[in-house]
């Protein structure tokens, strides 16, 4: 049931890997340090979500962090000297981290974060990258750039204000402070809120519910929300036509009308 996925084997010991039945899980491993993304890391999340895009298999992807303290808890600031010391060193490791992050968001399969503890900085924007977020009662968000004088750019702040708000999104920024896992429900931040022993299992639950549905409705409704957010020049609505059309012209839709008609659970092979 843990098996790591044999591609992706020795990219990196900070990040953990593993499929169980539909199910795709990406794990932060960096627990001594509160899950904080490395570089290793940020190059091994686009290329781990491809893989998972690619497998049949996979229905529904989780990422989460290793350990109690934390999802993610930013960058690794041990690596602030050498990765982010100049200017020239601070874009290509922001361009790293933004592929890493676009990849993320920009996924085919639903996508949930599991957060428990620190989601911080970075750390809040992998979970902005998800579709949903699940968090523990002992879940703490926070921007902490006007603490240390960072600017942060137009793609992250607005992707923040498209899930709370433009008001909320102001008040995360501009106070820098932790927010709690209630107040981050009031927000819109998270989707649910559940007690730090139930986080693993109601994931796990939301994650089958979905993956028992048809994978190309998913996929085209995850498209077409996608597309919402755009700007509207660039918003592909023939692609969002194409993938409602497909859904109506697959085997998938013939399976359910059958299904329905049996009074059975469908057997969808997202085909």
């Amino acid at each position: 049931m843990n098996d790591a996925l044999p591609a992706l084997q020795g990219m990196t010991e900070r990040m953990i890997v593993r499929k169980e039945g539909p199910l795709g899980w990406i794990v932060f491993n960096q627990p001594a340090r509160h899950n904080a993304m490395s570089v290793d890391m940020w190059e091994a999340l686009p290329r781990i979500v491809e893989a998972y895009e690619a497998d049949p298999e996979i229905r529904v992807i989780i990422i989460t962090g290793a350990g109690d303290r934390a999802f993610v808890s930013g960058a690794d600031i041990s690596q602030f000297g050498e990765r982010r010391g100049t200017m020239e060193a601070v874009k290509e490791y922001n361009a790293i981290a933004d592929h890493a992050n676009d990849r993320l968001q920009a996924c085919s399969k639903p996508v949930i974060a599991m957060i428990r503890g620190f989601c911080i900085g970075g750390g809040l924007g992998i979970a902005l990258g998800a579709d949903i977020r699940v968090c523990a009662e002992d879940a703490q968000f926070a921007v902490p750039a006007a603490k240390l004088g960072l600017g942060y750019r137009f793609s992250g702040i607005k992707r923040l204000a498209d899930i709370v708000g433009p008001s909320f999104a102001a008040e995360i920024f501009y106070t820098a402070r932790r927010f709690n896992a209630r107040e981050a429900e009031v927000m819109g931040l998270v989707n649910r809120v559940v007690p730090v022993d139930r986080l693993e299992a109601a994931t796990r639950e939301l994650a089958s519910v979905i993956a028992e549905n048809a994978p190309m409705t998913v996929q085209s409704v995850k498209l077409i929300i996608r597309n919402i957010h755009a700007d509207p020049d660039a918003r592909d609505l023939d692609a969002c036509a194409r993938a409602v059309e497909n859904c109506f012209a697959s085997e998938d839709y013939k399976e359910g009308r059958t299904a329905f008609m049996e009074k059975r659970k469908p057997r969808f092979q997202g085909r």
